[in-house]
């Protein structure tokens, strides 16, 4: 017997949303916090989804939770229509109100420290019924959380080259060479580039951007090989070994004053022009509903990031 599509049940936003978030954690505990519900009703809502749509969706099992073959190719479809309907809502909020509601900004950590009393402090004057939620993540991650729409902005260094996402650059700033007080560099300028071929440099751990934009100096000065004996989760951690008389590091300037104010056992060099730099950018999502806004956005920034050590962008890119 065929039914006709006019009178075949239509499966709820409620139970696409059970059925995610069960697709994406393989645990009804889990799924439910993460969606705020009960486990029954989570398990309610999956079990009508399978009525409605006459398929088996999980495998039920007294350890675990598993996707069928339908469940695996349905799942996919599911998240396509909960990240529709979620840029629908954006879009209709965007229309009412600029610079209203939620904007989940993520950040890299070599940027957060340094430019966000900068950005918040905009936000605060300039846009005050905007609710800025911060996340701090490595590169990849944010990248992952602008697809999947766990985040509407990013903050961090490009170029990304990812498809999908459109960069609104903000700033070029150099790397200086930060040192022991006895290095034979320490406090020079005019550093070549060639010198970095020499050097003991101590890198930030992988995952951070900043790490391969330092080999991919390195590579450029001549070094064939991977400066990486010693390595730290954070630049903070990585300056103090340097104070230590581990090696030396790069440091962009935006990080300088916060970083190495903290000991007397530091120097500072810089390197010939044209120094090695990196370009700081807004990422948003290509087409997004509000990226009139994320445009304007970056614009204020550009003029209230020129108090710092950075050569501003006036146009995008």
């Amino acid at each position: 017997m065929t039914i006709s599509s006019g009178k075949r049940r239509q499966p709820s936003l409620a139970q696409l949303r059970a059925f995610a978030a069960v697709a994406e954690h393989l645990h009804f505990r889990d799924a439910a916090a993460a969606i705020g519900t009960s486990q029954p009703a989570l398990s309610g809502a999956v079990s009508a989804l399978e009525e409605t749509l006459g398929v088996t969706l999980l495998e039920r099992t007294t350890r675990k939770v598993l996707l069928s073959p339908a469940g695996e190719r349905l799942a996919v479809r599911a998240k396509a229509v909960l990240d529709e309907v979620g840029a629908l809502l954006e879009e209709a909020e965007a229309v009412r109100a600029p610079f209203t509601g939620v904007l989940r900004l993520g950040v890299i950590p070599t940027v957060a420290p340094y430019l966000l009393p900068t950005v918040l402090r905009l936000v605060h004057e300039r846009y005050p019924h905007l609710d800025l939620q911060v996340h701090e993540e490595q590169t990849a991650s944010l990248i992952d959380g602008l697809h999947s729409g766990r985040l509407d902005l990013l903050l961090l260094a490009v170029p990304l080259g990812v498809p999908g996402v459109t960069e609104l650059p903000l700033f070029d700033e150099d790397f200086v060479l930060v040192t022991p007080l006895d290095h034979w560099l320490g406090g020079r300028e005019g550093i070549p580039r060639e010198a970095l071929k020499e050097l003991n440099l101590l890198l930030l751990d992988e995952g951070h951007c900043l790490r391969d934009q330092a080999l991919d100096i390195c590579r450029e000065a001549g070094r064939e090989d991977a400066p990486v004996t010693t390595t730290a989760a954070g630049l903070s951690t990585l300056v103090q070994l340097v104070a230590g008389g581990l090696g030396c590091t790069l440091l962009p300037r935006t990080a300088l004053k916060l970083e190495t104010t903290r000991s007397s056992r530091l120097l500072t060099g810089y390197f010939a022009e044209p120094a090695p730099s990196r370009r700081v950018a807004l990422a948003m999502r290509a087409g997004a509903a509000r990226g009139a806004e994320y445009e304007e956005l970056a614009a204020a920034l550009r003029e209230a990031l020129r108090a710092l050590p950075v050569r501003v962008l006036d146009t995008e890119g």
